[in-house]
């Protein structure tokens, strides 16, 4: 009976373990049954889903869609996209009482920071993200991006190609520091085009490529305003490619404004093909060149292009035949090229005496009455056609709409086959050109003028001892030389630059005309900045300065 109770006692205390154990290894190897199952399905599906990024239709929110299409793609660990931290406007408190809730806030930051792991929270900073900065009205549409301090790979610029498209107030893309070589920058370059036409600025600093390839660019297809290439290692052999991206005897770039060369290894040579460059660019308003290499050389065949220049005897071949085809389609547009008057001496006649529209509806009417006096309708018809084509050409369209008769296309044989080659160049002129300036460079009245202008040889030259002088280029605005090794030599060339502009600008004759340079930097170079020269140079550009003219104004209207 006493082993009954003892067997009793012991038998339900020695199971209970055992059958706590039992269940809880059977609800563990249950547990990772689970989990192996899940496990194993899970791969398949993680299979398929990088199979189809294609089909993944961006919404327009960078962080959704970037973090989407990067899993899609099979990556695991991707940077995140974070809001740009901006810098926070120093402001005086009115009163005290404004002092203490900002030090409470102080302290509750500090304190949340030190209670948060340290290892954590110090290298944060340093992880790989994507900053953007929103716009603020709406705070998903971004407006520039910025990528520093960790490389971007052509997968990564896979996904940019897919996701940026859709950003539709995307202005500007940073990229610091991201180890582009020549097959991402080719990447990178195709994939501008895919992005929304808001996108004006490209900075790639810091990104030292072997082949300096950075004038693919600068294209001619290329739609960028803003292009900052600083501390990029760019020696006198990039400095040819961008020169000769600028402008060269046939084509010119006509969208980029302001180029920062800055912080690079430009020398004398590097320096005259920039100069060479803007021989015939007529575009680029601000250009910086500060912390190179630049001696007297480079720096005197800078001052040269500001001021009136020789042409080569290639550049007076190529403006005789710009002339040659400028006089061919002037022929061709004007009236006197008609089936009335297609001799050459009627052509003679009428150009230097300047008929004007009457005199030329008058003549072809009473030809008209004379040769064919059936029906007057006919004449009425003609001397509208003429009117019409006459009031296109002066709005800047082609003559084409009044299509000729059977009898005029057998009577008229030349000028019929040459106005159409005038509607083709007229077309695409405005298009091409006002439209996108104008949408360009809405804050300068210049770039109307160089939009106007197809060629700067085709401009007023000035004949001296046998030799073509063109104007210099009065376009550029701002130029930025500090810290380089320039003398009083290449001071002497500047001083003869500035004087010529300050000059031309005060006989210039209408208000859309070149301003010429307004903004000229020269300091931190190998000549004593009170040297005559420097001070002579600073007394003619301080008043055309905008912006010292405007703090002069506002000081001027405080007193």
């Amino acid at each position: 009976m006493s082993s009954e109770p003892s067997a009793t006692g012991t038998s339900p205390r020695t199971p209970r373990p055992g059958a706590q154990k039992s269940s809880g290894a059977v609800t563990k190897k249950g547990d990772r049954g689970a989990k192996d199952k899940t496990a194993s399905t899970l791969p398949p599906v993680g299979e398929e889903e990088p199979k189809n990024p294609e089909e993944y239709q961006c919404t327009g929110v960078l962080e959704t869609d970037f973090a989407e299409l990067c899993t899609r793609s099979g990556y695991t660990d991707f940077p995140k996209v974070v809001a740009r931290p901006r810098a926070q406007q120093s402001s005086v408190p009115s009163a005290s009482v404004s002092e203490k809730p900002a030090q409470v806030q102080d302290d509750q930051r500090l304190s949340a920071s030190c209670s948060q792991n340290s290892l954590e929270s110090k290298y944060v900073f340093f992880r790989p993200t994507i900053q953007v900065e929103l716009e603020q009205e709406d705070n998903k549409a971004v407006k520039e991006i910025y990528i520093r301090g960790w490389k971007v790979e052509d997968r990564i610029l896979g996904i940019f190609s897919k996701c940026l498209p859709s950003l539709t107030q995307l202005q500007a893309i940073n990229l610091w520091k991201v180890g582009l070589t020549d097959k991402t920058l080719t990447t990178f370059i195709a994939l501008l085009p895919l992005c929304s036409s808001t996108l004006r600025k490209v900075s790639l600093e810091g990104n030292p490529i072997p082949e300096q390839s950075f004038n693919k660019l600068m294209g001619l297809d290329s739609t960028i305003i803003h292009l900052s290439l600083r501390n990029n290692n760019i020696n006198d052999h990039g400095a040819h490619l961008l020169g000769q991206a600028l402008s060269t005897l046939h084509s010119s770039n006509r969208t980029l404004v302001s180029l920062n060369l800055a912080f690079n290894h430009i020398g004398d040579v590097g320096a005259g093909y920039i100069a060479d460059g803007l021989r015939l660019n007529r575009s680029l308003l601000w250009l910086s060149l500060a912390h190179n290499r630049i001696q007297d050389k480079g720096a005197l065949k800078l001052a040269e292009v500001l001021r009136p220049f020789e042409l080569t005897h290639r550049e007076v071949v190529e403006r005789r035949r710009l002339l040659l085809v400028k006089g061919t389609q002037e022929r061709s547009r004007s009236p006197s090229s008609s089936r009335y008057g297609d001799t050459k001496a009627e052509r003679e006649k009428s150009q230097p005496l300047g008929v004007s529209t009457v005199t030329l509806v008058d003549k072809q009417e009473k030809m008209q009455s004379l040769k064919a006096p059936k029906g007057l309708g006919k004449k009425k018809e003609k001397s509208g056609e003429v009117v019409k084509k006459e009031e296109k050409l002066g709005s800047g369209q082609s003559p084409t709409q009044g299509t000729p008769k059977k009898e005029d296309a057998a009577k008229a044989g030349k000028g019929k086959v040459t106005i159409p080659e005038q509607k083709m160049s007229k077309g695409k002129g405005p298009k091409t050109g006002a439209k996108e300036k104008r949408s360009i460079l809405l804050e300068s009245e210049l770039v109307v003028e160089a939009t106007e202008m197809v060629n700067p040889l085709l401009e007023p030259v000035e004949h001296r001892d046998g030799k073509v002088f063109l104007p210099g280029n009065k376009v550029l605005l701002h130029l930025n030389l500090l810290r380089n090794q320039i003398t009083e030599v290449g001071l002497e060339g500047f001083l003869t630059a500035v004087q010529y502009q300050v000059q031309a600008s005060k006989s210039r004759t209408s208000p859309k005309a070149p301003l010429g340079l307004l903004w000229l930097s020269l300091a931190k170079n190998c000549f004593d900045p009170q040297c005559p020269t420097h001070i002579m140079i600073q007394e003619l550009m301080l008043p055309r300065d905008p912006v010292k003219a405007k703090a002069r104004e506002e000081e001027a209207a405080a007193t």
